[in-house]
C-alpha cells in the first residue's frame, strides 16, 4: 500500500537524517518552500477563504469511524507532524498530519469521575457510551465498584457498537493494542476491571469473581450477542484466547493462557458464517473481504509491535492503515452502514516507557490510517472523528531554531537571528533536548549509563542508582537513536504516567460540524449516536 511504501522510505531517512552523534552538531532540515510577508499574508487569506467554503453536512451518518490515538496528546501532535516533515527532508514545522486538514475540531476534557488525570477505561468508556465513569472499570457506570463482580449486573451502560448492531450495521473494532484492552474492550465488554481480560486475569486477581466464572473480556467479544456480533475485530492479545496447552502459532515457546480449556479463535469460526481466523500477514493478505463476513484477527500473544519495529517481526503483521482499508472493505458490504473504532493504542505504551521516537512514528502510522479511511469513504455520509482518550506528561521545550531536530539537541537563534554554532546548555554547562517528560523512567539516566547502551525502550525497566549531581551531559549521546529514552525531571519506577490536560478532537463529514468548542469527554458519543440518529436514551 502507499502509506506503507511511504513510512518504509522514511526509515531509510531515519537512517540518513539521525544517524549523526550530536556531539557533531547535527544539520538543521531546510525550509523549502518560499516565505516572505507576501506568502504569509497570502497563505492566511487562503486559509479563511477555505474555511468560509467549507461544506456544512448536516445529514445523517450512514457510518461512523472513529479514530483513537492513545495517550495523543497535543504536544504529539506537534511533535510528530514536525517528524513527519523532516522524514521528507523538510524543516517540519510547516507539515500537517492527515486529520489536522479537518475542519472542524474542540477540546476534550478527559477527567473521569473519580480521577482528575484519567487511565484508558473510563475515558474510552465516556466516548463510547456517553457516561463518564471511575478508574479502572468498562462501559459500566460509577455505581460498580471496582474489582467486585457482583456490582456489574444492571449498571452496564450501553455501547455505540451495541446500538450499531442493534440497528442492523456492521460493527468493527481495531488496535494495534491487545484486542481486549481497555479502549477496544470498552467498546464490546462490561466489567469491574479492565484488567479481567482473560478467566486467568480474573482467577489470579479475584477469586470469588473466578468462583463465579464472571466473564472474562475476550470472552465477552466472542459472546457478544448483539444482532449477528462484530464483523470485524483485529489486533495483538492472542494469549487471551488460546488455552494454557496450546502452543502459540508465532512463538514456539509460548502458550495460551486460558484456564478453561476454550479455544476462541474455534469459537468465532464456528459461531459466524463465511468467518476467518488470521495469526500473521500472508493470512490477512489472503482474505477475500468480498467472501468474508467475520474477520477475528490477533497478530501477537500480547500486543502488536510498534510501527517502527513491525518490519522485524517473525510472523510479520499489517499495519494499521492496512487493517483500517481491510475492515472498510467488509463492513461496507452492509447497506445500512456501519461503526468501526481504529486505535492505535501503542502511542500510550512508548510515552511510558519514555521513548518518543516510537510514540511518534506510531502516531505518524495513525495519520496514515485516517488517510487510507478517507480514500474509501463518502463524507456526505460518513463522520469520521480523531481523538485521544487522554495525555502524557510530553513536553516541548527551550527556543530551539526552526528545521532543528525534533529528537535532537536544542540549539537557539542568535542575536543575529542566526542559528547558534553549538547546542544551548543549562545552568549546569550540559545541553539538553527539545522533547522530555515530567517525570518516568528517563530520571535514572537508564538508556546512556547501561553498559548495554540504548535498548531499553520497549524492556521490562532495569533501575541503577540515580544521578545524584544533577543532569547526565548529553554531549556525546544521540539522542536521535530510535531507543533513547528521554530524560525526565521526576524518578517513576512504573513508568511515565498520563496528563490530565484537555485533549484534540478532530472530525468532518456528516454530522461533524458539532465538534466545537470546549467539550466533556463523553460529548463525543452523542455526536456520534446523532449522526446515526438514534433515538435520545435518558
Amino acid at each position: 500500500m502507499k502509506t506503507f511504501s511511504r513510512f518504509s522510505s522514511s526509515l531509510i531517512l531515519i537512517s540518513i537524517f539521525f544517524s549523526t552523534i550530536n556531539a557533531q552538531v547535527l544539520p538543521l532540515f531546510p525550509v523549502k518552500r518560499e516565505e516572505s510577508a507576501e506568502t504569509w499574508r497570502r497563505d492566511g487569506w487562503a486559509a479563511i477563504e477555505k474555511a468560509k467554503r467549507e461544506k456544512i453536512r448536516t445529514g445523517k451518518a450512514k457510518n461512523v469511524i472513529l479514530f483513537m490515538g492513545d495517550g495523543m496528546g497535543i504536544t504529539t501532535l506537534t511533535a510528530s507532524r514536525i517528524l513527519e516533515g523532516q522524514l521528507r527532508g523538510e524543516s517540519g514545522e510547516e507539515n500537517r498530519l492527515s486529520f489536522e486538514e479537518f475542519p472542524f475540531s474542540a477540546f476534550s476534557k478527559t477527567y473521569s469521575a473519580n480521577q482528575q488525570t484519567s487511565d484508558s477505561a473510563p475515558t474510552m468508556s465516556a466516548i463510547i457510551s456517553g457516561v463518564k465513569t471511575d478508574e479502572g472499570i468498562l462501559s459500566v457506570n460509577q455505581k460498580v465498584v471496582h474489582g467486585d463482580y457482583q456490582t456489574v449486573k444492571g449498571n452496564e451502560t450501553k455501547t455505540l457498537l451495541e446500538m450499531a448492531e442493534e440497528a442492523g450495521k456492521s460493527t468493527g473494532v481495531v488496535s494495534t493494542a491487545r484486542l481486549t484492552h481497555a479502549t477496544p474492550g470498552a467498546c464490546y465488554a462490561h466489567t469491574a476491571d479492565r484488567d479481567w481480560e482473560s478467566d486467568a486475569d480474573i482467577c489470579r486477581s479475584k477469586k470469588d469473581a473466578c468462583d463465579a466464572k464472571f466473564p472474562d473480556i475476550a470472552r465477552q467479544l466472542i459472546e457478544f450477542n448483539f444482532g449477528d456480533g462484530l464483523e470485524v475485530a483485529m489486533g495483538g492479545g492472542r494469549s487471551k484466547f488460546l488455552p494454557k496447552v496450546t502452543v502459540d502459532p508465532e512463538y514456539e515457546k509460548r502458550t495460551g493462557e486460558r484456564l478453561d480449556g476454550r479455544d476462541l479463535t474455534k469459537e468465532w469460526i464456528s459461531k459466524h458464517k463465511d468467518s476467518a481466523f488470521v495469526w500473521n500477514k500472508a493470512d490477512f493478505d489472503r482474505i477475500d473481504a468480498k467472501k468474508t463476513n467475520h474477520l477475528l484477527g490477533l497478530f501477537e500473544p500480547s500486543q502488536m509491535q510498534f510501527e517502527y519495529d513491525r518490519p522485524k517481526d517473525t510472523g510479520k503483521e499489517p499495519s494499521l492503515s492496512e487493517m483500517t482499508a481491510k475492515s472498510i472493505d467488509i463492513l461496507s458490504k452492509n447497506k445500512k452502514g456501519y461503526f468501526l473504532m481504529v486505535e492505535a493504542g501503542r502511542i500510550d505504551h512508548a510515552h511510558h516507557n519514555g521513548n518518543a521516537f516510537r510514540a511518534l512514528t506510531d502516531t505518524i502510522e495513525l495519520s496514515n490510517a485516517v488517510r487510507t479511511a478517507l480514500q474509501k469513504v463518502n463524507l456526505d455520509e460518513t463522520l469520521v472523528i480523531v481523538t485521544a482518550d487522554h495525555s502524557h506528561t510530553f513536553n516541548m521545550l527551550g527556543y530551539p531554531v526552526r528545521g532543528n531536530n525534533i529528537l535532537g539537541l536544542v540549539r537557539e537563534v542568535d542575536n543575529d537571528g542566526n542559528p547558534e554554532p553549538n547546542y544551548k546548555k543549562d545552568a549546569l554547562g550540559m545541553p539538553y533536548t527539545t522533547l522530555n517528560y515530567t517525570n518516568g523512567r528517563g530520571y535514572f539516566g537508564e538508556t546512556d549509563l547501561l553498559p548495554e547502551g540504548p535498548k531499553l525502550c520497549c524492556s521490562e525497566p532495569k533501575f541503577i542508582k540515580p544521578i545524584k549531581n544533577g543532569r547526565f551531559d548529553l554531549t556525546n549521546v544521540d539522542t536521535t537513536n530510535p531507543d533513547y529514552l528521554q530524560e525526565a525531571m521526576i524518578p517513576l519506577r512504573g513508568g511515565e504516567t498520563h496528563g490530565g490536560e484537555d485533549v484534540a478532537i478532530f472530525a468532518t463529514g456528516a454530522n461533524a460540524y458539532i465538534i466545537r468548542g470546549s467539550m466533556e469527554e463523553n460529548w463525543i458519543f452523542y455526536v456520534m449516536a446523532d449522526a446515526f440518529r438514534f433515538k435520545k436514551q435518558l
